[in-house]
């Protein structure tokens, strides 16, 4: 049986393509998300991809990844990552293993992106890559899990 994973796109990577493309790139949050699933099928996962721009959402979605039979967690806060206690809690709740990415480098960014909170609870973090992080995300999920 295939180890289906969780993706779960925070706040506002549904403007990709649109926004800011020198800093997140001209992929669009829909061309992400098919080179993941093409990924996933050739990885021998599942893949289920989510996208919020509400934090509590986001929360409610971690909690129930387990008990839905993920055995793991994709995940990009976007803005989140630099303020959400919350997030960082469930994640840290969850007891799957999760890998956090970043389309852009989030250390050579603004000081206030230097920091997040979600990556000490997460097995790894991946960032600077543009849609490829979420590829380097899924590849080291796989590695962990089969």
């Amino acid at each position: 049986m295939n180890k289906k994973i969780l993706v779960i796109h925070g706040p506002n990577l549904n403007l990709l393509g649109q926004r800011e493309t020198d800093i997140y790139g001209a992929a669009t949050l829909a061309e992400i998300n098919r080179r993941l699933e093409t990924a996933a099928r050739s990885f021998g996962l599942d893949i289920v991809i989510w996208q919020s721009n509400h934090e509590g959402e986001i929360v409610d979605k971690i909690g129930k990844s387990a008990p839905e039979g993920f055995a793991g967690i994709l995940i990009n806060p976007a803005a989140y990552t630099h303020t959400s206690v919350a997030i960082r809690d469930a994640v840290a709740a969850v007891k799957l293993p999760v890998v956090e990415v970043h389309l852009s480098n989030i250390h050579a960014r603004e000081e206030f992106r230097h920091k997040s909170l979600i990556a000490p609870v997460c097995v790894g973090q991946i960032s600077g890559f543009w849609g490829g992080s979420y590829l380097l995300g899924l590849q080291a999920l796989k590695d962990l899990l089969i």
